[in-house]
């Protein structure tokens, strides 16, 4: 589903950036000025494609690629020869589902994880299933229990020579989840299964080494207690090794990434400083070792470890795009190599063969959707393989850049700009996009459907990283603590202030537009705020914090309970959700507002849009509507996303149009 914001190789191009630059491959925009041609309207079909690059994956032995494939309601999967990038087959894996991931079990098993909501009360819960695929012989095999159940695609291993998978398991929702191995190696149709850990001490996180033993258990007690179980070797008894409150502040490991096999040595990534690292933990005594890997200023966002040697391959890290730091010194030079040939550029290897012959590599920027292209060190080729949007291809988008203001009270707020192209920067009409969330969250540098529809259709879109998004340290996403509908929207509010300041901005022609987490922050900066904003169109949003923490509670223990609702409230004395609720203050409404959600949504259930529509009628406000039958908390299908784009559009347009005579300028005449 599309949320609409809810190696070791001999490096043979040692003149790469100097001299390869595909002809395929769009060049970077050249700066523009206030003479340059408006950009056409692109079809906002263009922008509601779908990508299936997001889902490809190379065989082990680098023969093959697989990518999945929706044909209408039915999902495919693709497979291509990797050297001559010919199609081979497609299967068939299912009807309205989604594929989670694909991955590859042995150079000739693809394991493919399949998802649909289903009702679960007044809401919807996702369930999933796993499905292998025998990609020489097309013969397909169930994966799991022989019923779709919540989470039934936790595998937590696979044997790098596709013999067996390790999957955790929950027979219910309301039961700690087993271990199992499942035979691959079988013909039946149904992979066989045996229990290799029973759900034991109510642990519901289950960690193995890379010779698939079931190694480390957490637990969460219902007295707001972390323990964790540890095994040293097969056959051993698990014994707790650590057992502390969740809250403490107290430099343990935070989470194991690799265990070894064959001592009680890990790798786990804590806080230092307010930031990620990772460390070696002695697991048996509790005992710190040197650090791994630790990027000053930045979390460590990924860890990756070879399969087969343990070794630790590569680090990512986000600043405005991801980064990407190699261990090996001859990937990490053609890692530089190809980012020196595409400047301005995030340049990702995604997947590797095992022997390192070839490789997939995905090419991107704000203004550039992205293609993935296939390298073979061994021809000294970059072939290019799909793009990311096609109908998108050669279409003149907008620049985004990196941009910085200050909050009222001094912090520092980063955000990205994006600004319509053949316009003059100066006094153009606004859309403050605040991302979802809205903790563990934040933008990039990076495309957007949304924000380059909007900037085509000629306006400014600023994205703000407020206080308590993640990326920029533990100490600021800690501001956010008890700062929804205040702190948070606060710093939307600066950044607009910031925009109009330096002369971007038309203080009069501002609207706030967002999804999720941004759809509640639109809907009650209007409310908030009227004088500042004329309008503000609203997907997916919260509109009744109260009820949405009660739908959100029961997916969690009383430990989660308590520190979600810590993280809400804060310590504010008096502090009551419906203060910031917009289904609770409605009747202050003055300013037009669009309001969309999807009936399947399953995170913020379609319940929300129901309270703020009850509670306008009553208050006698009128607003926009927008209802998907089939959608959930994002868009699956393409025409119901072309048409929240073609309804939003129409609605600024209305409301806010972008060709309408600068205000600032009309008052100054």
């Amino acid at each position: 589903m599309k949320q609409l914001r809810v190696c070791g190789l001999a490096l043979a191009l040692a003149g790469l950036a100097a001299s390869w630059a595909p002809s395929s491959y769009a060049q970077p925009t050249p700066a523009l000025s206030a003479a340059t041609p408006p950009a056409p309207l692109i079809p906002v079909s263009a922008f509601a494609a779908r990508s299936q690059v997001f889902s490809a994956t190379l065989a082990p032995d680098g023969a093959h690629i697989a990518m999945s494939v929706r044909v209408k309601d039915e999902v495919r999967v693709s497979l291509y020869d990797a050297a001559t990038l010919a199609p081979l087959r497609s299967f068939a894996v299912g009807k309205d589902q989604d594929v989670d991931w694909l991955r590859w079990a042995g150079k000739d098993r693809l394991l493919i994880s399949l998802s649909q909501p289903v009702p679960f009360y007044d809401t919807f819960v996702t369930i999933s299933r796993v499905q292998s695929i025998h990609v020489r012989t097309g013969k397909v095999q169930r994966v799991g229990w022989d019923y779709d159940t919540y989470n039934a695609s936790d595998v937590i291993h696979v044997d790098p020579d596709g013999r067996f998978l390790l999957m955790s398991l929950l027979a219910t929702a309301y039961h700690a989840p087993q271990v199992l191995r499942f035979d691959l190696t079988s013909p039946e149709p149904e992979a066989p299964s045996e229990i290799i850990q029973g759900n034991s001490r109510d642990i519901w996180e289950w960690r193995v080494d890379d010779a698939g033993v079931v190694r480390l258990g957490y637990q969460w007690t219902t007295s707001n207690r972390r323990r964790m179980w540890y095994r040293g070797a097969p056959g051993e008894d698990l014994h707790m090794v650590d057992d502390r409150k969740e809250d403490e502040r107290v430099e343990k490991p935070r989470s194991v990434l690799w265990i070894d096999p064959h001592s009680d040595m890990a790798v786990v990534a804590e806080p230092r400083d307010g930031f990620l690292i990772l460390r070696r933990h002695d697991l048996r005594t509790g005992q710190s070792g040197e650090v791994v890997e630790a990027i000053a200023g930045h979390d460590l966002d990924r860890a990756f470890f070879d399969p087969v040697t343990g070794a630790l391959s590569f680090v990512r890290y986000t600043d405005d795009t991801t980064r990407t730091v190699w261990l090996d010194p001859q990937m990490a030079t053609l890692q530089a190599n190809l980012e020196k040939a595409m400047p301005g550029k995030e340049v990702l290897i995604t997947d590797l063969a095992r022997d390192h012959s070839r490789m997939l590599v995905h090419i991107a920027s704000a203004d550039d959707p992205g293609a993935l292209y296939v390298y073979t060190p061994a021809r000294k080729e970059l072939s290019f393989f799909a793009n990311d949007r096609p109908e998108l291809v050669d279409q003149p988008l907008a620049r985004t850049r990196a941009v910085s203001y200050p909050a009222r009270d001094g912090t520092a707020i980063h955000a990205y700009l994006t600004l319509p192209r053949g316009r003059a920067e100066r006094d153009l009409p606004l859309i403050v996009l605040p991302h979802g969330g809205p903790y563990g969250v934040h933008d990039q540098l990076r495309y957007d459907d949304e924000v380059q529809f909007l900037a085509n259709r000629g306006y400014a879109v600023l994205q703000p990283n407020y206080r308590g998004s993640d990326g920029y340290g533990e100490m600021f996403e800690e501001l956010g603590r008890g700062q929804i509908g205040r702190g948070m929207q606060d710093d939307l509010d600066d950044g607009m202030d910031w925009l109009v300041a330096q002369g971007i901005a038309d203080p009069a022609r501002v609207c706030l537009v967002g999804s999720s987490y941004g759809g509640y922050a639109a809907l009650w900066g209007v409310i908030r705020n009227p004088e500042r904003y004329r309008c503000a169109a609203s997907f997916a949003g919260v509109t009744e914090w109260a009820s949405q923490f009660r739908h959100q509670r029961q997916y969690f223990s009383s430990r989660g309970k308590r520190r979600w609702r810590e993280r809400l409230e804060g310590s504010e004395d008096g502090f009551r959700f419906e203060d910031v609720s917009p289904a609770n203050q409605i009747a202050r409404l003055t300013r037009p507002i669009l309001v969309a959600h999807g009936k399947k949504d399953g995170r913020v259930p379609y319940s929300q849009f129901y309270l703020l529509e009850k509670a306008a009628k009553q208050a006698n406000v009128a607003m926009q509507t927008l209802i998907f039958e089939d959608e959930g908390h994002g868009f699956s299908e393409p025409e119901n996303e072309a048409r929240w784009y073609e309804t939003l559009g129409a609605f600024l347009a209305r409301h806010n149009p972008a060709d309408e005579p600068s205000q600032r300028l009309a008052r100054t005449r």
